[in-house]
């Protein structure tokens, strides 16, 4: 039985919702994710917009003119693709097709999280680059990414690995308990 099949059975049995249920609840746990990180997406790519218009960013090393255009490209990739699952449920609304909506939302999220990760290493080597010099920027940006890849994957997995599967959950949920003591 692959997973999704295991999270249905789980979810029918511990929560009693049905499909359509757990549907409206991934699209609105997805929706409340996707509002905390747009808002932080978008003020930064506005700012990142902004800067080429600023005097003294024609003073910016070339090194750091590259950078810049790189973590300017990322971030902008990064508001595409977490605006996207809002266009794709306005053209398939009514559709009866919400499975493909939340599938579709649940990977564009992933892709748009990496590229906001890349767009706050790339920002860290920018404002180090220009106010020490490049390799302070590429050592700010290396511990940045380092600490993304801390805690926005390696300790997630731990404790999904920890957490066990719901179904060793439950069955350890209706074990009697021995006391301790």
């Amino acid at each position: 039985m692959d997973h999704l099949e295991q999270d249905r059975r789980w979810n029918e049995h511990a929560r009693h919702e049905t499909s359509v249920q757990r549907l409206d609840r991934n699209w609105s746990s997805l929706l409340q994710e996707l509002r905390v990180v747009q808002t932080g997406v978008q003020l930064l790519t506005g700012l990142l917009l902004t800067l080429p218009f600023h005097d003294g960013f024609e003073d910016l090393r070339p090194g750091l003119r590259i950078v810049y255009l790189v973590t300017v490209s990322c971030s902008i990739g990064a508001t595409v693709l977490l605006i996207a699952p809002i266009g794709i449920h306005r053209l398939l609304f009514r559709r009866h097709r919400l499975d493909v909506v939340v599938v579709t939302a649940h990977r564009l999220a992933y892709a748009g999280i990496l590229l906001l990760a890349l767009t706050l290493s790339g920002v860290m080597v920018l404002i180090f680059g220009a106010v020490l010099d490049l390799w302070a920027g590429v050592l700010a940006g290396t511990i940045t990414g380092a600490g993304i890849v801390a805690f926005w994957l390696v300790l997630p997995v731990v404790l999904r690995v920890r957490g066990g599967t719901p179904e060793a959950r439950s069955a350890e949920d209706r074990s009697p308990r021995l006391p301790t003591g």
